[in-house]
């Protein structure tokens, strides 16, 4: 398809409302699955951010990397396991996650955008004790019993020291932060991504948390595409998790969108990251993609 100058205007002026809604607005954006393995993708996620920033969106980044993590067990010999969405992580594990998390795809990140003209910054949680974390335990049903399972090394949020984040938005940095959390005792936890992202949203009290992932959105029927759900509230969702409707991956990423909500922000979504520019679709156009969680 070839635009014309016109075309290109009209666009642009679409675009120009939202750019003065959400210009000095913080928007907390989730990064992972194949938009981080994907080359393609991946420059075009960078040049939505960069555009983000540009316009004078205030852009914070919390990435993912569980596929960069699993090929790395792999190589040494390791299986993965996950319980509800969340890998179970053992000592070994954790080290691994953690070097692939912050030495390996944080960096990665960072160097994209700063080639882009964007100034970003590489955080873990444990820079400056960011995210406080302790044991976090998975939660399962067996039938209308919710049962409480030990995965090991995984962490959930109990605080977010956000003052360093605001002060390097306030610096016209972007923050990229590796979902690693410091225990009392000093010791590492791997933490989903979705619940580090929604944490961070929820204590800035961001415009907007999305979550990129590897599906349209949020299906009643997964294999009925006339079930998508374009808009859930947050009882409705609570209801799907308990009855098996919202299951595996997507229960963290539902689980993230609600305690967002709960904690401040003002709008949740979950995008195919697998479209191109599908934050540009999200946040600059009428239509809007994915599934929106809202109260």
């Amino acid at each position: 398809m070839v635009f014309t100058a016109k075309d290109k205007a009209a666009i642009l002026v679409e675009a120009l409302p939202y750019i003065q809604e959400f210009y000095g607005k913080t928007i907390v954006i989730k990064y992972g699955g194949n938009a981080m393995i994907n080359e393609d993708l991946k420059e075009k996620v960078m040049q939505d951010i960069a555009l983000m920033k540009y316009v004078g969106i205030r852009p914070v980044i919390v990435h993912g990397g569980g596929p960069e993590i699993t090929g790395f067990l792999k190589k040494v010999g390791k299986k993965s396991f996950f319980v509800a969405g969340l890998r179970v992580t053992d000592a070994e594990t954790v080290e691994i996650a953690e070097m692939v998390l912050d030495g390996k795809v944080n960096s990665e990140i960072v160097n994209l955008l700063n080639h882009r003209g964007v100034r970003a910054v590489g955080l873990s949680g444990k820079d400056a004790n960011l995210i406080c974390a302790q044991k976090k335990l998975a939660t399962v049903y067996d039938g209308d019993e919710k049962k409480k399972v030990d995965i090991g090394y995984v962490g959930a949020v109990e605080q977010v020291n956000v003052a360093l984040i605001e002060d390097l938005l306030d610096q016209d940095y972007v923050p990229v932060i590796a979902p690693i959390g410091v225990g009392k005792n000093g010791e590492s936890y791997n933490i989903n991504a979705d619940y580090v992202a929604a944490e961070i949203a929820g204590a800035l009290n961001a415009e907007k948390l999305l979550l990129l992932t590897d599906v349209e959105g949020i299906y009643k029927d997964f294999a009925d595409k006339s079930s998508f759900i374009s808009t859930l509230h947050m009882q409705e969702a609570r209801d799907y998790i308990k009855s098996g409707i919202i299951q595996g991956g997507m229960i963290p990423k539902v689980e993230a969108c609600l305690t967002s909500l709960e904690k401040g922000t003002g709008k949740t979504h979950i995008i195919d990251g697998r479209l191109d520019h599908s934050i540009i679709l999200e946040i600059f156009t009428s239509q809007g993609i994915g599934t929106q969680v809202v109260r």
